[in-house]
């Protein structure tokens, strides 16, 4: 008899193992986030910059709550990408909690990763945690769960893990050998506004689904 994994403990171990899940190792395998990204408007611009105005002012007040800091985040990048208007449409996927130990203060960490899903091609998972922060890496392999269910074929599936401070992209392809790969991690406290490459990226991976 199969064993039933739930996709809140499922590990990349796991999935390498029971669905013969491999990292590809081609660096052009997931171009999509580094070529032929399309230009942001000057309100785009404007407001993005108002967004992470917003991020620092956020953790310069403690205490530092990540369910505040991704609304604060991704709502309205998701708002400026114009993703709530027609053709796109969104739809939330029912929350999954992850714990994790935080050894500093000798406590578990609970935290939740809440996915919504833009044309059943583009999964957005977030991850958030009133306790302590959780890395987006946490969220690698639950990401990787949905992509696999998708019936989509041959053709890529996309997903963005953000923890409201931190962004990183993945793609997959589910073939006979299913394959992933993920983008450079973009951060919203760097001195360059990282929010206008995520917008961008963003913007392109939905249009290939359109």
């Amino acid at each position: 008899m199969l064993a039933t994994i739930p996709a809140k403990n499922v590990t990349l171990d796991q999935l390498e193992k029971h669905f013969n899940l491999q990292v590809a190792e081609d660096e052009d395998f997931f171009w999509e986030w580094q070529e032929d990204l399309p230009e942001l408007t000057d309100w785009q611009l404007q407001l993005l910059a108002e967004v992470k105005a917003g991020y620092f002012n956020l953790i310069e007040q403690p205490p530092l709550l990540e369910k505040p800091i991704s609304l604060t985040i991704l709502s309205p990048l998701l708002f400026i990408g114009q993703f709530y208007l027609a053709p796109f449409n969104l739809r939330a996927e029912t929350s999954i909690e992850i714990t994790a130990h935080d050894e500093e203060q000798g406590i578990v960490v609970k935290g939740n990763l809440d996915t919504l899903v833009l044309r059943n091609q583009l999964w957005v998972m977030v991850i958030e945690s009133k306790q302590a922060r959780f890395s987006v890496e946490a969220g690698l392999a639950q990401i990787l769960v949905y992509l696999l269910g998708n019936p989509s074929g041959e053709k890529p599936n996309f997903g963005m893990i953000t923890n409201g401070g931190s962004f990183i992209f993945v793609k997959l392809i589910r073939g006979e050998i299913p394959r992933y790969a993920t983008s450079d991690l973009f951060g919203i406290g760097n001195r360059r506004n990282h929010l206008q490459d995520v917008l961008k990226i963003l913007k392109k991976l939905i249009s290939l689904s359109i």
